[in-house]
């Protein structure tokens, strides 16, 4: 007896490899599956400008990087310098330093986008916030008279996107939509939002792009979450974000989706030495650790030669 629908998944043609540089933008579930990247060591760059929730944000995140941060608008709210195109994580007390900041992540992300081979982009939600006629990425708090809540339209976002994945087409785009709900917005109002945001990514990638080494694609988190894991058992506390063992799940879903059997080799071998390297003794000062920290110093560097870019692991 089948007590559950399972969502059907077509092994991608495009796989993910150790050699490929991969970059993450868009919502908290790019953060979760960048965290599990960086489990097995692959060579990602997740969000340089912190969360991005909407597609247009996003989207202005990749095409402002010749800009500089001219382009990018500071505000002042309760002692706080706020970017709109940042996380809130970004905010200073001091401007200087928030410009600073800035200025590092869009260096940061001008040079992933150069290098990385596959993008990951998560939509979160089509509802957006425009400051002075512009969407931004966060609204900081400010005072809600200051801004105008709208929802993008399916043709608003694709209109966005397809000269993007136009310019870089020797790039591989895998869109996801965000299974973590905003509440906030009304849970019909969200469902509305999520349906936008399915409708659009499928025009995109419904139009492939020629090149043999790029290409577009979607992997179904949302679906995944809705459907094989909806059980309230799958969430974390707060009854929107998924659990652990949600976020574990459709990770090895991704997993089966993008990594071929070799990969999955070298993905073991390297998660135990992210375990090792994790793995807190009692008494760190005992034989028995210094013993085991000079057995993954060893273990580093026999993989270094196959793997460099752990030689900036500490």
């Amino acid at each position: 007896m089948k007590l559950y629908t399972s969502v059907d998944i077509a092994p991608s043609p495009k796989k993910i490899a150790y050699n490929d540089k991969i970059l993450l933008l868009g919502s908290c579930f790019a953060d979760n599956i960048g965290t599990k990247f960086g489990e097995y060591y692959f060579q990602t760059t997740v969000n340089p400008y912190g969360t991005l929730y909407n597609p247009a944000s996003i989207a202005k995140a990749i095409s402002g990087i010749g800009n500089g941060v001219s382009d990018i608008g500071f505000v002042e709210h309760n002692g706080l310098w706020h970017s709109l195109s940042h996380h809130g994580s970004f905010s200073r007390a001091d401007k200087e330093d928030l410009v600073r900041a800035c200025e590092q992540s869009r260096v940061q992300l001008r040079e992933a986008l150069q290098q990385a081979s596959i993008m990951i982009i998560t939509f979160g939600t089509a509802w957006v916030y425009e400051y002075e006629d512009k969407v931004v990425a966060n609204c900081h708090k400010l005072p809600a008279n200051r801004f105008v809540r709208r929802r993008m339209t399916v043709d608003e976002i694709v209109e966005i996107w397809q000269p993007i994945l136009a310019a870089m087409p020797d790039k591989h785009w895998i869109f996801t939509v965000s299974p973590i709900r905003h509440v906030k917005d009304g849970l019909h109002e969200n469902q509305i939002s999520k349906a936008i945001l399915l409708q659009a990514v499928d025009r995109l990638t419904a139009k492939q792009l020629d090149s043999p080494i790029g290409g577009l694609s979607y992997f179904p988190s949302y679906e995944i979450m809705l459907d094989e894991l909806r059980d309230y058992r799958f969430y974390a506390e707060d009854m929107v974000h998924p659990s652990d063992v949600a976020v574990d799940y459709i990770w090895q879903r991704f997993v089966d989706t993008y990594m071929t059997a070799d990969t999955k080799n070298e993905m073991r071998t390297l998660h135990q030495l992210w375990r090792d390297r994790h793995h807190r003794f009692l008494h760190p000062d005992s034989p028995d650790a210094q013993q085991f920290a000079a057995h993954i110093k060893t273990r580093l560097q026999q993989l270094q030669p196959r793997y460099p870019w752990l030689e900036s692991i500490e």
